[in-house]
């Protein structure tokens, strides 16, 4: 058996990123850049005003009150195309370019306006209530870097700088492969020793959350010409997922299979609970990952190997581990030699700070405790017993 650490930095070493596609703007939520993205404008492109008043020479009003001559307007959209002069003023709203010559802009709540003539209240220093040029970037600076993953933000700043398309990395294919003659599909017949198949369902729910295709190939049975013929789809996909049929069972005929077929395989079996059957290699050009048969365990995996898989295909520039630290809320044993990844309720103590407590069963066959948990709680081999309250580091789901 291999660490965890050697595990997922042996599987993340056999993937880059993808190659690239142009795809509007307006279709590129959830997507990750594969180029930077530059402003093609200066925004603001001139100096403006961020509040509806009167735009002025700031020596004019430095003495209050102050009369002033009212020579035109500057709404937003348009402009008062004059130079302004010393004692004149021109009323402007907000985001209306200022005049050539001023300097600052008095609000009107600090105004009388009578007739052409405004009495300004209150002084101003230069600059008051002015979004000079460039305020928020100008034309050329890099506004979102490759390997973002673009959400509303990044989607709204990059329309500003007026760029309609954009480079992303290709959305990885990813093959999902059900196997055994036990599971059926959710709603069909149910045999006296059938199971209800999840995992090719739940693995298919973590491809799309990290931004992937699923191809899900369907269930294959303990034969095989069946897994063959099954596993034949996987061929133009960027991984192959299998789930179940990696264990040593006479049953278990998917490494025989794949052996056969040319599987190269990097490692079998690793240092985790629960997890401990997990198998990486290359069949063809094609990675494969090998996902163990209970629930709980290809969930786990799923979030921490095919996940940070995934954003490397997709070229992110954080695929980090997602751990975090926390307090415990019970006391836990000494650990053994397999590192352990416990399900547990998160919540938010006195303090602000996190607090794990992780469920009294952790059996691997048991959904119930992962769909309600929020986190991981992690125990490295031989971690020593652990008291509540002690740090603990976790895994946030």
């Amino acid at each position: 058996m291999i660490p965890v650490a050697q595990a997922r930095r042996r599987i993340l070493d056999g993937f880059a990123a993808l190659p690239a596609e142009q795809v509007a703007i307006s279709q590129a939520d959830g997507r990750v850049l594969a180029e930077d993205v530059a402003a093609r404008v200066t925004k603001p492109p001139q100096d403006v005003s961020s509040m509806d008043g009167y735009a002025v020479h700031a020596a004019d009003v430095a003495s209050v009150p102050a009369a002033l001559i009212v020579v035109g307007e500057a709404p937003a959209g348009g402009a008062y195309g004059m130079a302004l002069g010393r004692g004149e003023a021109v009323r402007i709203f907000t985001g209306g370019p200022l005049p050539e010559g001023a300097d600052a802009v008095v609000i009107q709540e600090n105004t009388v306006r009578d007739g052409d003539r405004v009495i300004v209240r209150e002084s101003v220093a230069p600059g008051r209530f002015v979004r000079r040029k460039g305020l928020d970037f100008r034309a050329g600076d890099i506004g979102c870097a490759a390997g973002t993953r673009l959400g509303a933000r990044q989607i709204g700043l990059i329309a500003a700088m007026n760029v309609p398309w954009v480079m992303v990395t290709r959305r990885p294919r990813i093959a999902i492969l059900g196997t055994g003659d036990e599971i059926v599909n959710p709603g069909d017949p149910l045999g006296p020793n059938q199971i209800i198949s999840s995992n090719s369902l739940a693995v298919a729910a973590i491809v799309r959350e990290a931004g992937a295709e699923a191809l899900n190939l369907g269930i294959a049975t303990d034969n095989e010409a069946s897994l063959r013929r099954m596993i034949a789809g996987a061929r133009q996909a960027d991984l192959l997922v299998v789930s179940g049929g990696m264990s040593v069972g006479d049953h278990d005929l998917v490494r025989h299979v794949l052996g056969d077929d040319g599987l190269a395989l990097d490692f079998w079996k690793i240092a985790m609970r629960p997890g401990k059957p997990l198998t990486f290699g290359r069949l063809g050009d094609t990675p494969m990952l090998g996902l163990p048969g209970n629930p709980v365990s290809t969930l786990v995996c799923g979030h921490l190997f095919l996940r940070p898989a995934i954003g490397r295909m997709l070229g992110l520039r954080d695929d980090g581990d997602g751990e975090d630290r926390a307090v415990l809320g019970i006391d836990l044993k000494a650990n053994d030699e397999r590192e352990d990844y416990l399900r547990a309720r998160l919540e938010r103590g006195e303090d602000g700070g996190w607090v794990a407590t992780p469920f009294a069963a952790q059996d691997s066959s048991m959904l119930a405790t992962l769909a309600q948990a929020g986190a991981l709680v992690v125990r490295e081999p031989h971690a020593p017993a652990a008291r509540a309250g002690e740090t603990c580091r976790i895994v946030r789901l």
